[in-house]
């Protein structure tokens, strides 16, 4: 089944609330081998002008999940996910992603495309605090490869 580009422009509804937590900074930060004292420790980051710890840039990937499961599991869309792998990712930021934030995300496909019989998912997920407040903007492309 190949993806639907009727779907472009589609957004769809707001996530839960993702309560970021200081020890899911920490982890993540770890996970990836970022040092800056300001994923670890609050007083760094304090010393830098931040409320509490603040997230690795990529960090907001993990945020974006829900978004992406609604996109994906979207059965008129046509994404087979055990044949996607994924494709690009980039985000622009207002402010850094600091633990304490509860971010609601939402998401919008902008672009479908079929290339050699594959099939390529380009999403935006906009991420705000639940009161409003844009934080970053999640860029993301998905592939879904094609019958061999």
């Amino acid at each position: 089944m190949s993806l639907d580009p009727s779907y472009v422009g589609r957004t769809y509804p707001p996530t839960a609330p993702y309560q970021v937590g200081r020890e899911k900074i920490r982890e993540f930060a770890t996970a990836i081998g970022a040092t800056d004292p300001a994923h670890h420790d609050p007083e760094a980051a304090r010393a830098l002008g931040h409320p509490d710890v603040v997230a690795p840039p990529t960090f907001p990937f993990v945020v974006t999940m829900a978004a992406t499961q609604q996109i994906v599991e979207d059965p008129a869309l046509g994404v087979d996910y055990s044949r996607v792998v994924h494709g690009d990712q980039r985000f622009a930021y207002t402010r850094p992603v600091v633990a304490g934030d509860e971010l609601v995300c939402v998401s919008t496909i902008e672009d479908i495309t079929t290339r050699g019989g594959h099939g390529f998912l380009t999403t935006r997920t906009d991420i705000a605090t639940a009161a409003g407040e844009p934080v970053v903007a999640v860029w993301s492309k998905l592939v879904v490869r094609g019958e061999a």
